[in-house]
């Protein structure tokens, strides 16, 4: 069976979340390999939205992220928690939103295109399993709509998926 994401392009930046969290939660299934499920969801936030040029995991290991399933240019392989936007957002454990890389202290740049960023933590149990990072290579292209429902969807895989 052929899977499918479909999101009109004429939406509302809210209307695409609202239709795109309703078509990942019947495309994710918890007897799927993590590994596809992870990827498919990168995919589809990638293929929804223009202004992602990146879009990706990375899972922690005692004090590190470490990549996971992506989409986009190749990627940091090990981040320490603490440092960059990932890192710093796993540390923290909530979401960051950076209009601008180049005025984030520490910022990792693994992507020179790269403007501004989202990292949203993933949890499992309330601990940390890592982060949820998109980039776009436009700055302020994320807000707090985005926040909103990376955060809803991410904590739907932490709850249903994980």
């Amino acid at each position: 069976m052929a899977e499918e994401i479909i999101i009109e392009k004429d939406l509302s930046l809210e209307e695409k979340y609202l239709s795109l969290s309703r078509q990942v939660k019947a495309l994710l299934k918890k007897d799927d390999k993590l590994i596809s499920n992870l990827s498919n969801f990168v995919a589809a936030l990638k293929q929804t939205f223009e202004k992602i040029s990146w879009a990706g995991f990375y899972f922690a290991e005692g004090d590190n992220l470490y990549l996971g399933p992506f989409q986009g240019k190749v990627a940091c392989t090990n981040i320490q928690f603490g440092k960059g936007v990932c890192g710093t957002a796993a540390k923290e454990r909530k979401t960051i939103i950076v209009d601008d890389v180049n005025k984030f202290p520490e910022h990792i740049f693994c992507d020179a295109d790269s403007r501004s960023e989202i990292v949203v933590p993933l949890f499992k149990k309330n601990d940390i399993y890592g982060v949820l990072d998109l980039d776009s290579t436009s700055f302020s292209a994320f807000n707090e709509t985005d926040k909103k429902y990376l955060e809803e969807m991410c904590i739907f895989i932490s709850e249903k998926i994980l």
